[in-house]
């Protein structure tokens, strides 16, 4: 891998930060349309008064994350995905032909100015994967349009997006929860949202599309293992009900995501009142990783 009501809605009283010497990571988890539940999620954050260290994200989690790490807050990026529609990022209209990824680099564009990753307030990666080697790359430089539209690109609905001399497809091919990925960059704790936690499940049809759709789910389930084993807390919003494709439900979905950080914020502000890190003891999944930075 390449390097490149039972809380109340106030801000805690206590300085999470006082005497921190310490740092705190988020990963945000692809899941397409569920991703918007990460809104939900940072609106709860926001509530509590937690800032991150470092911001990693997979496919929707990197757009939602690249916001974030602008130091936009919830309701401005709230106000700018109402906005969103699906022709805005599916710009090719002819049934089944791929789509450039023009569409999202205009919302990172529009929103954030043409910038370098570099230039984001919170250091941040997007995880994608070149398709040429078949390597996760984990972007910390370079355009932040190209970064985030290569790692949201998924095979058959977008072209491969051409960055440097890689060619770059969805991140959750190799790595659809990133939770390592902030302990890579320094991290000794890190919290995880995973959007599409109900991704795996069976048939009991014996149809060839069928059987095909349940191998190709459980195929994907050692994609998020690593994410799991490198996270500390790992949110859950409960998203089955909602389409992967399909921006229906808006509100619905960042309720959910609200209520289920509301749900770990007691986990969470542990480790945010913490004055020392806890060893982790992870198993090594990363022997092959070569960091461009």
């Amino acid at each position: 891998m390449k390097f490149f009501d039972i809380f109340k809605k106030k801000k805690p009283t206590m300085n999470p930060f006082k005497k921190r010497k310490f740092k705190i990571g988020l990963a945000l988890g692809g899941g397409g349309a569920r991703g918007i539940s990460h809104l939900g999620v940072i609106k709860a954050f926001e509530e509590f008064g937690l800032k991150f260290d470092v911001i990693a994200g997979t496919s929707v989690g990197s757009l939602v994350g690249a916001f974030w790490a602008s130091g936009l807050s919830f309701e401005q990026m709230n106000e700018i995905a109402k906005e969103i529609r699906k022709k805005d990022i599916k710009t090719n209209k002819i049934p089944f032909m791929t789509s450039s990824t023009e569409g999202i680099e205009k919302i990172v564009i529009n929103s954030l100015g043409d910038i370098d990753i570099k230039d984001l307030k919170i250091p941040f990666a997007a995880v994608a994967v070149d398709i040429k080697t078949t390597e996760e790359v984990v972007i910390t430089k370079g355009n932040l349009a190209k970064a985030v539209a290569g790692s949201c690109c998924v095979p058959g609905i977008f072209q491969p997006v051409e960055f440097e001399d890689m060619l770059l497809c969805d991140g959750g091919l190799q790595n659809t929860l990133p939770g390592n990925v902030p302990r890579l960059m320094g991290c000794d704790f890190v919290v995880s949202v995973d959007v599409n936690s109900a991704r795996i499940y069976g048939t009991e049809s014996s149809k060839v599309l069928d059987v095909l759709s349940a191998s190709i789910r459980t195929l994907m389930k050692s994609n998020v293992v690593k994410g799991y084993l490198n996270s500390d807390i790992v949110l859950q919003p409960n998203t089955k009900r909602f389409k992967s494709t399909k921006l229906d439900d808006y509100e619905l979905m960042i309720e959910e995501g609200y209520n289920e950080a509301l749900s770990k914020i007691p986990e969470i502000m542990k480790i945010f009142s913490s004055l020392k890190k806890k060893k982790k003891n992870i198993p090594n999944t990363d022997e092959k990783i070569n960091f461009l930075e």
